[in-house]
């Protein structure tokens, strides 16, 4: 619940500081004194939108800090898993809004990011305003909120992931349904493009390799010469020249006998092994020359061959891409020859996951109309306490055709406000007052099963009046013998029923307006509901307001 509410510098009010305890709060006041800026202030703490606007004027920032305790378990438990573990039981919210546009949030004292901040306060509070009467009237939010009533999360999470594993093999199945003339089509042109690439056959390195051999034989008049120039200087001589390598022997012969006269110079291994060596190399370039080869034919061969390479480069700039290329479309082409087995693939695998989503959506299915039946008859209840003895609530379901997120049907509210007119859509029947009402008796069933501690409500009394208005105000305290209630009114009927009461005023001081909320004595919650009854002799309505005060208190002990 909440313990603790501080705003500063929040529209009209300066400073606020109050302490809450359980039971039925009300906040009361003239029209316009502030009581909703104070419900917009703790809807900003839950992480709501934080204009600028709502900074006091003159002002740079404005600040509301909020401690929650006894807290339910289970918002313990995420408080722990998310990193903020509860001090001392203790929640600790703290939300700042600059005139820059920055905010900052903080939990247990720690700056964290608004989004994340949004996640962990909800399931703190639950606010029912004026506006929140629309929600009844959008049919798509009736099968949440009877989800909610009969705590069927868990059996829903379990249908939503059957239905998106079933809606999974449907988009697959789609995929592959494409007409038989368009799959002939893509058929035919991947058979063209791998046979093109087949009938090249290329490998990798080819290119390189034919690069190569285009470059010698392009060269090949240049390579004989060079060839027969190097051998004839090497081992032939010409006219007049002797050959390197006779000068060698020459060099070897003379360096052998001066080994033999004085071997201090000890050369001759060298001179032996250059010897041999130029004769290796002799040998190397003898057999060059002798094997080269000069084939125009050949020459004209490589030119188109490199021609068909390029070609396939509209695959790949690589011949390892074109290859790549091909393999992918020889998949392609084989789950297309193959289309056939898939289906039947796809279709064993449509018919199983329809079948599992089936049997966990009409589990879901029988458990929402067994809750839908509680809700039907504590509804009639809990409708005839606030003076609609007469009225119909009922669930009506429509099966969905096919698997879908939020099960096998879709929920929607009829009601009848009259005996003898038929239940209708809530938007075609129910008036302001009677949809207050509706509201109020939905919340008091929510609270036996909502995990959320705090409920507050905005003029739910609105439309309201006569004798409902003092059942309004008992329904009230009911839910707030297992939640903290507060509820913003103008009827002292319900203000009457309170434990704690607190009157909102606007005062000026010093050429400048503010909101004040003060606690109330008993003395001054009798004044209090003296001015909401109206009326001009000020002592005939203290006395009804007193008597107001005694009968409401009975009341309360009486429930107790």
């Amino acid at each position: 619940m909440l313990a603790e509410l501080h705003v500063e510098n929040f529209g009209l009010m300066e400073t606020v500081r109050l302490n809450f305890g359980c039971g039925l709060t009300v906040f009361t006041g003239e029209t316009g004194a502030g009581k909703s800026m104070l419900i917009d202030a703790l809807g900003v703490l839950l992480g709501g939108r934080a204009s600028t606007d709502l900074i006091r004027h003159g002002e740079s920032r404005a600040r509301i800090e909020g401690v929650f305790d006894d807290l339910a378990p289970e918002y313990l438990l995420r408080l722990e898993e998310a990193g903020y573990p509860a001090e001392d039981g203790q929640l600790f919210l703290f939300r700042e809004i600059n005139s820059t546009g920055k905010n900052v949030c903080r939990v247990q004292g720690r700056s964290i990011p608004l989004t994340l901040y949004r996640s962990l306060c909800v399931g703190l509070v639950d606010i029912h305003g004026q506006i929140e009467h629309l929600s009844l009237f959008r049919p798509e939010t009736h099968q949440d909120l009877l989800d909610a009533l009969g705590g069927l999360q868990v059996e829903v999470d379990v249908v939503n992931e059957a239905a998106k594993t079933y809606q999974r093999i449907i988009r697959k199945e789609r995929e592959l349904s494409i007409s038989e003339d368009e799959r002939q089509k893509r058929e035919e042109f991947l058979r063209y493009q791998i046979e093109e690439i087949e009938r090249v056959s290329p490998v990798p390195g080819e290119e390189e390799e034919l690069l190569q051999e285009k470059k010698r034989l392009s060269n090949s008049e240049r390579i004989t010469s060079l060839v027969s120039e190097a051998y004839g200087a090497l081992y032939e001589g010409s006219a007049g020249k002797p050959a390197a390598f006779d000068m060698l022997g020459q060099a070897r012969k003379a360096l052998q006998e001066l080994d033999r006269l004085d071997d201090t110079l000890n050369v001759y291994e060298q001179i032996e092994a250059i010897y041999y060596s130029a004769e290796d190399l002799a040998e190397q370039i003898r057999a060059y020359r002798d094997n080269f080869e000069f084939e125009p034919e050949r020459l004209d061969q490589i030119e188109e061959r490199l021609i068909l390479l390029k070609k396939l480069r509209r695959f790949g700039t690589t011949i390892e891409e074109v290859l790549e290329k091909n393999a992918s479309m020889l998949e392609e082409l084989d789950q297309i020859t193959h289309v056939q087995e898939q289906f039947e693939k796809i279709h064993n695998e449509k018919q199983t996951t329809r079948k599992a989503y089936e049997i966990v959506a009409e589990q879901l299915s029988l458990k929402r109309r067994e809750i839908a039946t509680g809700i039907e008859n504590g509804l009639a209840l809990e409708l005839a306490d606030l003076g609609l003895e007469k009225s119909r609530f009922e669930v009506r379901f429509m099966p969905n055709e096919e698997p879908a997120k939020g099960g096998a049907e879709t929920a929607e509210f009829y009601f009848s406000a009259n005996l003898g007119e038929p239940p209708k859509p809530l938007a075609k029947v129910a008036s302001g007052g009677e949809m207050s009402r509706l509201m109020l008796a939905l919340k008091s069933l929510l609270a036996k099963v909502e995990s959320v501690g705090t409920f507050i409500f905005d003029e739910v009394d609105s439309g309201v009046g006569g004798r409902t208005i003092h059942r309004v105000g008992e329904k009230l305290a009911k839910i707030a013998q297992d939640k903290q209630v507060f509820c913003i009114t103008h009827a002292a009927q319900v203000a009457a029923f309170a434990e704690a009461h607190y009157g909102i005023v606007k005062e000026v001081n010093e050429e400048r307006t503010r909101t004040r909320v003060d606690s109330l004595s008993e003395v001054d919650r009798v004044e209090e509901l003296a001015r909401m009854l109206g009326g001009g002799e000020i002592e005939i309505t203290r006395k009804h307001a007193q008597e107001l005060r005694q009968r409401s208190a009975r009341g309360t002990m009486f429930r107790a």
